[in-house]
């Protein structure tokens, strides 16, 4: 692990780890479906493709949860070659399902429009 701390995210975790792997082993693991499966079942998956890929570099999967809400999600696998020849794997978990952003509260000085009541 290095000495940077990850950026705070109120929806979501950032984990890094530092693998000796060779970033192409670690590349075919998280973006090889037969591999996937084996720590990230298809039933997690909103989606069973990737919604983006930078091959060898990022790859990008939707989630759903299997219980009502069903509130979906994003995982972010980044991997970069670290210095002594393996692997620097950062793993973001967000939490960005559409209903949660529809229902975020407005500031109250946002200068909308206001109703007041008389007492």
């Amino acid at each position: 692990m290095n000495d940077l701390k990850p950026p705070v995210r109120e929806n979501g975790i950032e984990l890094e780890y530092d693998l000796n792997e060779p970033p192409q082993k670690v590349w075919r693991a998280v973006s090889t479906p037969e591999l996937r499966e084996n720590w990230l079942p298809k039933e997690a998956l909103a989606n069973p493709d990737a919604i983006s890929v930078t091959p060898g570099e990022e790859v990008r999967y939707r989630l759903r949860d299997d219980a009502p809400p069903f509130l979906e999600s994003t995982v972010t696998f980044r991997i970069t070659p670290n210095a002594s020849g393996g692997t620097s794997l950062r793993i973001i978990h967000e939490l960005d399902d559409v209903r949660l952003r529809r229902t975020a509260k407005a500031a109250a000085n946002n200068n909308g429009f206001s109703v007041m009541r008389a007492a």
